[in-house]
């Protein structure tokens, strides 16, 4: 439902940009400003074109962020990251979940008991014949990976996350 507000939201942006003056369309394309209600919070969204992303993203991030891909079981750099930190969308750098949530599942990607706040966005996933709940960067609506019931507590949750959707920024 939220996702779908976002969506909402961001043309209702868009269509009252319409007589701003090129310079003014042209920012508020990139940036675009939506107040999620239900929590009070004001999220800049980030919106670019396909090329802006390909430009920006390795082959493996466009792939999985903007095409809504899967990385291989076991292949990812932060798996195994046991260092105290927050990870951070790889497309937009916004925080997303914090190392003290991080899990080991053994499903061969991480995993997490909770997201940071409204941060984390889901949507449904009906592909591939299964309905699954999808994880999505707030800000920038980059897929993350899948959330699941049968996480550990306090939240009972199994975030399932995509490695080469993060970045992860080291406490100092």
């Amino acid at each position: 439902m939220k996702y779908i507000i976002f969506a909402f939201i961001g043309i209702l942006g868009i269509a009252c940009t319409s007589q701003a003056s090129t310079a003014q369309k042209t920012e508020a394309k990139t940036l675009e400003t939506i107040t999620i209600s239900d929590a009070d919070t004001v999220i800049k969204k980030i919106v670019k074109s396909e090329a802006e992303w390909k430009a920006q993203l390795s082959e493996q991030e466009y792939y999985v962020l903007r095409k809504k891909g899967t990385e291989r079981a076991f292949s990812g750099k932060l798996l195994t990251n046991k260092k105290e930190g927050t990870y951070t969308c790889k497309a937009c750098n916004y925080p997303l979940f914090e190392s003290g949530t991080k899990f080991k599942s053994g499903t061969g990607w991480p995993s997490f008991y909770d997201g940071i706040g409204q941060n984390v966005a889901e949507d449904r996933d009906v592909t591939y014949g299964m309905v699954r709940t999808e994880v999505l960067c707030a800000r920038c609506d980059g897929h993350l990976g899948h959330v699941f019931n049968d996480g550990p507590k306090p939240t009972g949750l199994r975030y399932c996350i995509n490695s080469v959707s993060l970045s992860f920024e080291e406490k100092k």
